[in-house]
């Protein structure tokens, strides 16, 4: 007997309460895409409830060609990003609390007027702000990058972590924002370099498909929501001490993990 979602949910659940991390659900519990959306729902009303919080906004994953090969898709995934997991540049972060967490550069869109269910470029662009950001994934299976699935993913709310964001500035122009170079530092000592077109060719494409996708859920984004739009460069683990990014033309953010 197939289980439902609040039941996946509570299996997931679990593994945030106790620190311990689960095995796959997959194969066995024949989590789909829709299955997925539906137990990520589950678990964020559990986690609102747990930690007396709401939903801050969204997250994109897998922008890239090579993060959707991972899950065998072929489009992104979104997930529910709570107040909780939202951290202010310079945030000191114990790795003792997270699982097997990663470190994605990502623009942050601070969205600054209710969006239509399919915005244009210029929606997107004339109703928000853009913050520089380190997203930190981080998922409740074992050993779980990258051997998931997309239902594994979706079903453990596309393994969110926490999401580092700095000072939001004013809005760039769509080529500009499409050329926005990134440098990776870890301890000083740059480690990768990026720019914003590997997102699904500009972040504000993130953006438009978020939307849409949450319009097929009956959701919408709303004014104050925040988006983290995908990451620049695939994905490599936290380490001990501290990441610095500096964005052209948007700014710097840093994160400290010990």
């Amino acid at each position: 007997m197939a289980q439902q979602p609040q039941q996946l949910a509570e299996t997931v659940f679990q593994a945030y309460k106790t620190q311990q991390p689960i095995p796959f659900l997959n194969p066995k519990e024949n989590v789909d895409e829709v299955l997925g959306y539906q137990t990520q729902d589950a678990l964020i009303e559990q986690l609102k409830a747990h930690n007396n919080t709401d939903v801050a906004g969204y997250k994109v994953s897998m922008t890239s060609a090579e993060t959707q090969a991972y899950a065998n898709t072929h489009e992104p995934a979104y997930g529910t990003l709570l107040k909780t997991v939202i951290q202010q540049s310079g945030a000191t972060v114990k790795l003792d609390n997270l699982f097997a967490p990663l470190i994605e550069p990502e623009l942050v869109f601070v969205i600054t007027e209710d969006l239509p269910s399919n915005p244009s470029i210029e929606d997107v662009l004339n109703h928000s702000q853009l913050a520089p950001a380190i997203e930190v994934p981080d998922a409740r299976y074992q050993d779980w990058f990258p051997n998931f699935t997309l239902g594994d993913l979706l079903a453990d709310n596309t393994a969110t972590g926490l999401v580092v964001v700095g000072e939001p500035v004013a809005q760039l122009d769509y080529d500009k924002l499409g050329a926005v170079t990134m440098s990776l530092k870890h301890n000083g000592t740059e480690v990768k370099t990026g720019i914003a077109s590997e997102v699904l060719g500009n972040p504000v494409k993130a953006v438009q498909w978020l939307s849409q996708k949450l319009a097929s859920h009956d959701k919408s984004l709303k004014k104050g929501n925040v988006i983290s739009s995908g990451t620049f460069i695939p994905p490599i683990k936290a380490e001990q001490g501290t990441y610095t990014v500096d964005y052209q033309h948007v700014g710097q953010v840093t994160v400290t993990f010990e």
